[in-house]
Parts: structure tokens; C-alpha cells; sequence
């Protein structure tokens, strides 16, 4: 446990050191700006790291939870812990997030240290962080492309597509897959699959507020198209008089 309390506070060291560094060489952009930075690159990291631990080092999550964590899965856990205290505590400091998403961070980091205590059922902690790390890179690009007055274009419209598309699928349909194989499975320890409950109810509140985006932007998007309709009509309809 010694140097797992190392490992992590080393992890935790790093992304600090890497916000520092970005907001002394990168300050004109701003804080946030510079903590969106760092969450990218741990998201495309996280990523990468768990879609080879799932697919490569394995065991498969779907058949084999409850199992011992290996090395590669807790290096992954350390570092992902690490960054979650990160952007807790900046994201209290600087109170930029709801209660949602901060219940969604305290449940990452209670999950992981659960995970690490106990010695298992790190694979599915590498596939839960995996499918909620894989839409992060579009969630940041919508905020940059805000940021820079282009989300309003094509390219806002496809990372919006995307992001919905790949957060039903990873969140809800292989998540709820995953969640099964835990509930069924005898392996994993009762505390765990009720972890598991908790993120899964989680995915569905953020389920709910991006269906209510997904309507409120698709209304606005048939009045504005609506609108040009009726002002090409109207001036058909000079041209003809």
C-alpha cells in the first residue's frame, strides 16, 4: 500500500507539474483553457493504456471480472487516480462543474482506491475508465471549438454527432453489457458490482441531460431552417411579382 500511496502521489505530482507548465508558457489562454489541456492528454492516455490492457494484456472484462490486478492494470489505475484528485480539486477551486459531474469524479476516485485495496477486479476498473475516457477527446474539442467561435459550423455539428453517438454506445449499451457480466458473474465482491450500479445510474443521468441537448439543438436547428425556407419563399415569391 506503501508505494501505491507513492505511486499515486507521484501521478498526482506530474499533473500538477503539467497544468503549471502549460499556464506559465500558455497563460494568455487561461486556466481553464490550460486544466482542459491536461484533461485531453489524459483521456487519449487512458485510452490507449486500457484498449490495450482490455484487448491485448488481458484477461477480456466481459469473461473473467473479479480477477487480480495485474501491473499494467494498476500503472493505469495509479495514474488515473492521480488525475482525478487533480481535477477534483481544481474543479472545487474554481467551482466550474456541477453536482453531477463532481459526484462523477468522487465515484472515479473511491472506485479506483477501492479497486487497488482489495487487489481486484482491476480489468473492469480499466474497461469502466476506458468507455468513459473514450468520448473525453470530443467533449474537449466541442469546448475548444466553442472557445474559438467555430462551433457553429460543420465540423461543431459532426463532434456533436459523434460525442452522442459514441457515448450511447460505450456508456449505455456496452456498459449495461458490462454491467450484466459483473452482477452474474460469482467473482467480483458485492461492494464492486454495487460500484458498478452506481456509475452505470450515473451514465444515465448524463444520458438524460444529453438527450435534453440533443432535442433542444435539433429544435433549433429545424426553426433556423425553416426560417431560411420561408426567406427563400418570400423572396421567390418578389422576384416573381
Amino acid at each position: 500500500m506503501t508505494s501505491l500511496a507513492i505511486g499515486v502521489a507521484l501521478c498526482l505530482t506530474g499533473w500538477i507539474a503539467l497544468y503549471t507548465l502549460l499556464c506559465n508558457t500558455n497563460g494568455s489562454r487561461g486556466s481553464e483553457w490550460n486544466c482542459r489541456l491536461v484533461t485531453l492528454l489524459h483521456g487519449i492516455l487512458a485510452v490507449c493504456i486500457t484498449a490495450y490492457i482490455g484487448w491485448v494484456d488481458g484477461p477480456w472484462p466481459f469473461t473473467h471480472p473479479g480477477t487480480k490486478n495485474t501491473l499494467l492494470q494498476i500503472t493505469a489505475l495509479v495514474i488515473s487516480l492521480g488525475y482525478f484528485i487533480f481535477d477534483m480539486g481544481w474543479c472545487v477551486y474554481f467551482r466550474t462543474e456541477g453536482p453531477v459531474m463532481l459526484a462523477h469524479h468522487t465515484m472515479s476516485i473511491l472506485g479506483i482506491l477501492l479497486t487497488l485495496s482489495l487487489g481486484e477486479s482491476g480489468i473492469e476498473s480499466c474497461a469502466v475508465l476506458f468507455a468513459s475516457e473514450i468520448t473525453n477527446p470530443l467533449l474537449q474539442a466541442r469546448w475548444f471549438l466553442r472557445q474559438l467561435g467555430r462551433y457553429d459550423s460543420p465540423m461543431g455539428e459532426t463532434v456533436d454527432v459523434l460525442f452522442v453517438v459514441l457515448f450511447v454506445f460505450m456508456r449505455i449499451v456496452v456498459g449495461g453489457r458490462m454491467l450484466y457480466c459483473e452482477l452474474v458473474s460469482p467473482r467480483p465482491r458485492f461492494i464492486i458490482k454495487c460500484g458498478g450500479v452506481a456509475m452505470y445510474a450515473l451514465s444515465w443521468v448524463f444520458m438524460v441531460d444529453i438527450g435534453r441537448f440533443a432535442y433542444r439543438k435539433s429544435q433549433s436547428k429545424y426553426r433556423r431552417l425553416r426560417g431560411q425556407h420561408q426567406l427563400a419563399v418570400k423572396e421567390d415569391d418578389g422576384k416573381t411579382d
